[in-house]
């Protein structure tokens, strides 16, 4: 389907879109790797992102994520997912350049509901939904540039997305509908 050394599938979207539990019910259908950005990141790094957030700033973050992000996309022939906000990278975004990247949208009451708690350090505090809409605002044109094909995972079983995704995968068209039959 692609290149041996490249991910079947790179998962990008907002948070809350469902880029992990996706990812991995994705990576099961196709009987390949999943592996998880963030999780890496805190693998390679020892320290949760909180707690980098916490101690090297946002900016610091990123350069770590990048950094991550570049030698898994070097190596990585799974479903990858990144973080929300991976694609504020120039870099990174250039490197996705070619790959299947499957783009989740989400509404911003849904985005916002699936994504309370803590380890979103970018939501905390202060008005949740105008944080998720500034967030989605600048980050929605960076998706788009990045993205071969945009799943909406809006009021949708983890099923009929991941059966929308292996379609467009397997046909190579990333307009293809499930169940449709047509682009």
């Amino acid at each position: 389907m692609t290149d041996p050394a490249r991910p079947v599938a790179v998962l990008v979207g907002p948070p809350g879109a469902g880029k992990t539990t996706i990812g991995r019910k994705l990576a099961r259908r196709l009987e390949v790797e999943f592996l998880d950005a963030d999780h890496q990141i805190e693998k390679v790094e020892g320290r949760s992102i909180p707690d980098i957030f916490a101690s090297d700033g946002e900016q610091g973050f990123r350069r770590i994520e990048e950094q991550v992000i570049g030698d898994i996309l070097n190596s990585f022939d799974g479903v990858l997912s990144l973080g929300g906000g991976a694609v504020l990278s120039e870099v990174t975004r250039e490197r996705l350049r070619g790959l299947r990247v499957v783009h989740l949208t989400i509404g911003v009451a849904e985005g916002v509901r699936r994504s309370r708690g803590p380890g979103r350090p970018l939501l905390a505090g202060g008005d949740a939904t105008a944080r998720y809409q500034a967030l989605l605002t600048e980050r929605a044109p960076l998706y788009r540039e990045v993205a071969w094909t945009t799943v909406s995972t809006e009021r949708r079983s983890s099923g009929k997305v991941v059966s929308d995704i292996v379609g467009r995968l397997e046909s190579g068209n990333p307009h293809l509908r499930s169940g449709s039959g047509r682009s």
